[in-house]
């Protein structure tokens, strides 16, 4: 595995893929390894949530009207406040505040989001202006777990775990036709155990490290500190998995 910079390129939509963008030309390849790159399109993530922050300010001040209209009602101040303004002066700024708002939901959702470059040499997910790359000999089996995209070595170790809001249709072909297999479950599913504080079976450390993750993820700004301890967990061999606020282990046996 090697870390690169960021490799994600955003431009136009998939005609097949609303929102979706995919580098190359008219058969999704470009280059002559036969890449393509899968991502969702930042224009049209970023107008979607600005949408929603104008739809939501153009609501507001008819909501404050209807709130100080009761005799009890949550926000009372501010309701009050934002219905003392005049028109069209209020409208017009919580149209403008929304939009604002909007924006920058919209700017985190992109930094946020996966994109998956897929050749026949190489694999690359890029997130958070970081990116992970595999050689082809690298990933032996790529799978669908639930919303997440998942890439196991030969060896059935995990070697990268991603939130994916991706056509899973598309990244499947994408994968099987430049030579990778595709499962749309993980087949280690149920070897994964629940973790508790104390579990025998550990390696040395492993707990104290899926402690910290515990607390990491009950904080949504430690989210890249719960991806770092999930890559010192796969150092000890411990393969983790989440569901809801639960954490679920397994160890893969090496060859």
């Amino acid at each position: 595995m090697r870390g690169t910079g960021d490799l994600s390129k955003r431009g136009g939509a998939s005609a097949d893929a609303p929102g979706l963008d995919v580098e190359g030309n008219g058969d999704g390849e470009s280059g002559d390894d036969g890449s393509v790159v899968i991502a969702e399109s930042a224009w049209v993530l970023v107008l979607f949530w600005v949408g929603c922050g104008v739809v939501v300010g153009w609501l507001a001040p008819l909501l404050a009207d209807w709130l100080v209209t009761l005799p009890w009602a949550p926000l009372e101040g501010p309701a009050e406040l934002l219905s003392s303004v005049p028109e069209p002066g209020r409208t017009i700024g919580g149209v403008g505040v929304g939009a604002l708002l909007g924006l920058v939901v919209g700017l985190i959702v992109v930094h946020e989001s996966l994109a998956v470059s897929v050749s026949r040499g190489r694999v690359v997910l890029t997130v958070r202006d970081s990116s992970q790359e595999f050689g082809c000999d690298e990933v032996g089996l790529v799978v669908r777990d639930g919303k997440q995209l998942v890439l196991l070595g030969p060896d059935g170790m995990e070697i990268a775990r991603e939130d994916c809001d991706l056509p899973w249709r598309r990244l499947a072909d994408a994968f099987a036709e430049r030579g990778y297999r595709w499962a749309d479950e993980d087949p280690h599913r149920e070897e994964f155990r629940r973790w508790v504080p104390g579990v025998p079976g550990l390696p040395e450390g492993a707990d104290a490290l899926l402690r910290a993750r515990a607390a990491a993820r009950e904080k949504d700004e430690s989210a890249e500190d719960a991806r770092e301890l999930r890559r010192e967990l796969l150092r000890l061999g411990v393969v983790v998995r989440d569901e809801k606020k639960r954490q679920y282990w397994r160890m893969p046996q090496r060859p």
